[in-house]
């Protein structure tokens, strides 16, 4: 049996402090306990906002979520409130989160969201791409190859997508999306979101990888706009080499033919006839 205590994920301002609403500054007023993915950022916001934190701060990044989660939970139970704040958005959204929410929805415990603003939606709004749907897929996987097997299965995909990405890794992965997706497929980098050198660039992914070659500096959100079925030429040894690799993980052929058929667009039994050229039945 749970106390009366509530969980709140508070969105943090991407770049101007004005952009802070008057509930997040009650939200830290009045918290039992601030648990912050940096404190001493959080300690300068409040101080920005003329906030006196009241509760106790406490941090809570990534390397130890896992741990301090709990505590937090057990903190939850006796009936206090905690507010989670990252250092911009919305905790949970590729930021510290997502346990600590799992484990108080699994115990019962209230969960509420203080918006704020969100660096996946304004880039969205700003890319001038379709915005009707889409998809956020976080930061590309770091390793080169990791990275061309999550953008290969994604390329068929047919919302508008949205990455986050560190501004070293910008090139290489652009290059990478311009290899999986076309060189002509349309996307937008946003930097700095709201700042003072907010800036935007728009053109073809491989457009976008040269001139990213040149360095690109702050926060980094990336917008790239979704398949459309027909538009290029689908690799048939591409699409035979997605099925054996799912294979050689353990699915069935004939469901890794489906889903793969299904992704690509194209009929089951044209896969399938690729698929038993290539590597017979004995």
């Amino acid at each position: 049996m749970t106390g009366n205590g509530r969980l709140v994920l508070a969105g943090a301002p991407i770049g101007q402090v004005g952009d802070v609403s008057p509930r997040l500054r009650d939200a830290l007023a009045d918290a039992d306990v601030v648990a912050a993915e940096d404190t001493r950022r959080l300690r300068r916001l409040a101080a920005d906002l003329g906030v006196e934190l009241t509760g106790r701060v406490v941090s809570y990044y990534d390397q130890n979520e896992a741990g301090r989660a709990q505590e937090l939970l057990e903190t939850l139970k006796q009936g206090r409130t905690v507010v989670v704040i990252t250092d911009a958005g919305m905790p949970g959204v590729s930021d510290p989160g997502y346990r600590l929410t799992s484990l108080a929805v699994e115990a019962g415990v209230p969960v509420t969201a203080l918006p704020g603003p969100s660096a996946v939606t304004t880039a969205l709004a700003i890319s001038g791409l379709a915005s009707d749907r889409f998809c956020f897929e976080g930061f590309p996987p770091r390793k080169p190859g990791d990275r061309a097997r999550r953008l290969k299965a994604l390329a068929t995909e047919e919302r508008t997508m949205v990455f986050f990405e560190a501004p070293h890794r910008l090139a290489s992965s652009l290059a990478a999306m311009a290899e999986a997706f076309g060189p002509d497929r349309r996307a937008a980098v946003c930097r700095e979101l709201t700042k003072t050198y907010e800036e935007v660039r728009r053109g073809g992914l491989g457009e976008l990888a040269t001139w990213a070659e040149g360095g690109v500096k702050g926060e980094i959100t990336v917008v790239v706009a979704g398949h459309v079925p027909g538009d290029v030429e689908l690799d048939p040894e591409a699409l035979v080499a997605e099925v054996e690799r799912r294979v050689a993980e353990g699915e069935r052929r004939n469901a890794a033919v489906a889903g793969v058929a299904k992704e690509a667009g194209m009929p089951k039994r044209e896969l399938y006839d690729l698929v038993h050229r290539k590597t017979p039945t004995p």
